[in-house]
């Protein structure tokens, strides 16, 4: 009788075509993606340096040019000519611009991540493709450039955690706080690398869209990949996408299989969470923090940037403006989302409220535009808040939901959403 097996174990023994595979084996894996965004340039200049190479697998690269987008500068400007330039040469067909938004929601959005795959990319939260069901890590340039040529990474066996939430949430109560309020209590190194499964009745409830937020946070503690098993929500979101169910091979962990740790969440009595600078395992309940005046708050994200996130403010803005003095950024995670929330009515609900609608792409997140001067102060939904990262090194990042961040830019400073949702429509479709 075979002993049981956790996610991560399962994929790379499939990926690497070994088997027996323990945590802590070194093995040469060959992921079924690459994805690399604007730092694709420096790869392409890192293969220039390696004479007669071709490239292994040209269908299995995916280049999005999703940071620093559209260009701002002649060099930036350059870097996206040459990787449309190299597209083009090697049929790369996996190419998208700078109009379509951020690298990991738009390759979930066309149907290519699925269960059981092994995908790399040059994000750190790559960790986001485990919403479907796929093993998704971050890479570097270098390590994408070697994996162009030969089709196989040097790759450890991780370590697994299970991470059980039991709920339902509070209203007012999101993903978004379950994940804070877990990194702050392990810490940003607390699963360092380290596979996170998140198991139970409650995740399995979630949409896709909630359960990347999961798997895009769990890289703010330390982790190598994340996932939610893939089930009946994978299946009915890729096939609305055009992937027939005999399209992938789920992986799912056998019953009885080794955990480093199982973390057991209680989410009926969690509060919206806010996570204080200059790191994101510096959570703290809202009412420890609420009142703290605000410059600017900023929706965007691949974490919380989804047309679910950017429906949940709606509803607290509508009918509401803005506070006098304070910015509000919003910076759709995709261009169908924003086409999708444009046809909703959602982004005019924004729109009326003084929000400033920004492209698709990374934005505020990346330090790339709505950045701020010394002494400022932003609540954004993004998933880090180190110093400086979105322009002065002397401001100020807290981190929230989009219910916290919507309602916080009503009163000008952090408040609990809950003073709003019960006026509001609490319940909102999501879509993705």
């Amino acid at each position: 009788m075979s002993r049981p097996l956790t996610f991560a174990q399962k994929v790379l023994e499939r990926a690497s075509g070994e088997s027996g595979l323990e945590p802590g084996m070194i093995v040469d894996a060959y992921p079924d993606l690459y994805m690399s965004h604007v730092a694709s340039w420096r790869c392409i200049r890192t293969l220039e340096r390696m004479p007669g190479r071709t490239l292994f697998a040209p269908e299995r690269i995916a280049m999005v040019m999703d940071h620093l987008s559209p260009a701002q500068t002649s060099k930036t400007a350059e870097h996206h000519q040459l990787c449309r330039a190299f597209a083009r040469e090697h049929g790369i067909e996996k190419f998208w611009d700078v109009n379509a938004g951020i690298a990991h929601l738009v390759l979930m959005e066309n149907g290519h991540v699925l269960p059981g795959q092994l995908i790399i990319g040059t994000d750190s939260h790559s960790t986001i493709y485990g919403a479907l069901g796929a093993f998704g890590t971050g890479v570097g340039f270098s390590e994408i450039t070697a994996t162009w040529v030969t089709g196989k990474l040097w790759m450890k066996v991780p370590e697994s955690l299970r991470v059980e939430v039991d709920g339902p949430l509070q209203l007012g109560v999101f993903p978004k706080d379950v994940m804070l309020s877990l990194i702050g209590r392990v810490g940003a190194d607390g699963a360092t690398y380290c596979s996170v499964e998140f198991h139970g009745a409650w995740a399995q409830g979630l949409s896709v869209s909630e359960r990347a937020t999961l798997c895009n946070l769990s890289m703010e503690m330390g982790a190598k990949n994340a996932v939610v098993p893939a089930d009946e929500t994978t299946v009915a979101y890729l096939a609305e996408r055009g992937v027939a169910a005999d399209a992938y091979d789920p992986t799912w962990p056998d019953p009885g299989a080794t955990y480093r740790e199982t973390i057991q969440i209680d989410g009926r009595e969690l509060v919206p969470q806010v996570a204080c600078p200059h790191s994101v395992d510096n959570v703290r309940p809202i009412d420890e923090v609420a009142g703290s005046a605000l410059d600017q708050v900023f929706i965007g994200s691949c974490a919380n940037a989804k047309y679910d996130d950017l429906a949940q403010a709606a509803a607290i803005l509508e009918g509401r403006t803005v506070a006098s003095g304070v910015r509000l950024v919003v910076t759709p995670g995709s261009r169908q989302i924003l086409t999708d929330a444009v046809n909703s009515g959602i982004i005019a609900t924004l729109l009326e409220a003084g929000a400033l609608i920004t492209n698709p792409g990374c934005g505020a997140c990346a330090g790339d535009g709505g950045v701020m001067a010394d002494g400022e102060r932003t609540l954004s939904t993004a998933n880090r808040n180190f110093r400086g990262r979105m322009g002065s090194y002397e401001s100020e990042i807290f981190l929230a939901s989009p219910a916290t961040a919507a309602a916080s830019a009503v009163t000008g400073r952090i408040t609990d959403p809950r003073e709003f949702i019960p006026a509001s429509r609490a319940d909102v479709e999501v879509v993705a």
